[in-house]
């Protein structure tokens, strides 16, 4: 997780809008997930498990996650590396499908039971969400021109769109994020990182979305140009009326775009919370180490205890809680028991030690 400080220039903290919640229930959510799973079968060749007398190897990125996310709402996802967050993001959008589980967006399901079987189907149900990728030197095409990349998206969904409607639309689009029409001759190496943000963010909006799933957009760039791209999200957000999933590492970024928050540990989700509650009241012992985690800039006094231990290993996780091995409140019971998400006030906590009245 990264300790940096507020992006300098970002706007402060939202008030929670919004009453959706994280598997429970709300009013015609956009986005639904329902016990959602991904498993990877990561084992060697047959011939060497058969050799060396091995099992399969089965690697569960996500394991059961529920999301209810509100027309308008942004959820910000946090958590150590490897927790599933991205994992979360490509199912939404569907590039992975899921071991188990439902996904529903606008009220018709897009994977599980019910979900249609035709590509097409697929596709139309898919158009109003878009995914802006992490590294955006790796996610524009250097060999192709900033206007064909920012019109990909309505090219592959609306293939007869002529091409003079097309140009007008990447200028279109290019101006929305604070580039020059002009700019769509050029080529993605004749940008800086924060530009190149930019002109993922207009090849997102081409296809005038309602959700975006935001991977990291911003852990590649300087504070500076992470502020200017944050506020441009923000201004989007409230022209257009767009929902953000929003994954980050970086606590302080999350805490200024998020209008609620989800802590992933060992693919799952064992915190969430409105974000002002999240931040000034944590209820999971492993949220209150990740903001213990973050230097102290007002200078408190107030002791700071960095994350301890080491995540487990994803292929052979621990019993019972997850968080057991590095948790100061485990007992008998976390180290057998799996614990559920409950609502604990404006939070919904999966320990047993909350559960419990062990943690103050």
């Amino acid at each position: 997780m990264s300790a940096a400080g507020p992006p300098q220039g970002a706007r402060p903290p939202r008030g929670e809008r919004s009453a959706a919640t994280f598997g429970g229930e709300t009013s015609s959510p956009l986005l639904e997930l329902v016990d959602i799973a991904r498993f990877f079968d990561v084992s060697p060749p047959w011939l060497t498990r058969a050799l060396e007398r091995r099992p399969r190897a089965i690697l569960k990125a996500v394991d059961g996650v529920d999301v209810a996310l509100a027309k308008g709402e942004t959820l910000g996802l946090v958590g150590e590396s490897g927790c599933g967050k991205s994992t979360v993001a490509r199912l939404i959008v569907g590039l992975y499908t899921p071991t188990r589980g439902t996904i529903r967006y606008n009220g018709k399901t897009l994977a599980g039971a019910g979900a249609p079987q035709g590509a097409l189907a697929l596709r139309r149900l898919r158009r109003g969400m878009q995914m802006i990728f992490q590294d955006p030197y790796a996610s524009l095409n250097p060999r192709w021109r900033v206007r064909d990349i920012v019109v990909e998206p309505l090219r592959a969904q609306a293939p007869r769109t002529k091409d003079a409607a097309l140009s007008r639309r990447a200028s279109e689009l290019l101006a929305q994020v604070g580039l020059a029409a002009g700019d769509g001759v050029k080529y993605p190496h004749q940008f800086s990182g924060g530009q190149r943000q930019r002109i993922s963010i207009a090849r997102a909006l081409s296809t005038e979305p309602q959700l975006l799933v935001c991977d990291e957009p911003t852990s590649a760039l300087d504070v500076s140009v992470q502020a200017q791209v944050l506020n441009l999200m923000r201004d989007l957000q409230r022209r257009l009326g767009l929902t953000y999933v929003f994954i980050s590492h970086n606590l302080a970024v999350v805490h200024h775009i998020a209008d609620r928050v989800g802590v992933m540990y060992l693919g799952r989700i064992v915190d969430t919370a409105p974000t002002r509650t999240l931040f000034h009241a944590p209820r999971h012992p492993y949220t209150r180490m990740l903001l213990d985690a973050v230097p102290d800039l007002d200078m408190t006094g107030k002791e700071r205890t960095a994350v301890a231990g080491e995540v487990p290993n994803p292929l052979d996780p621990p019993a019972g809680c997850a968080f057991h091995p590095r948790c100061p409140l485990a007992n008998e019971r976390c180290r057998r028991e799996r614990p559920v998400l409950k609502m604990h006030g404006e939070s919904a906590v999966a320990c047993h030690a909350v559960d419990e009245g062990r943690a103050a």
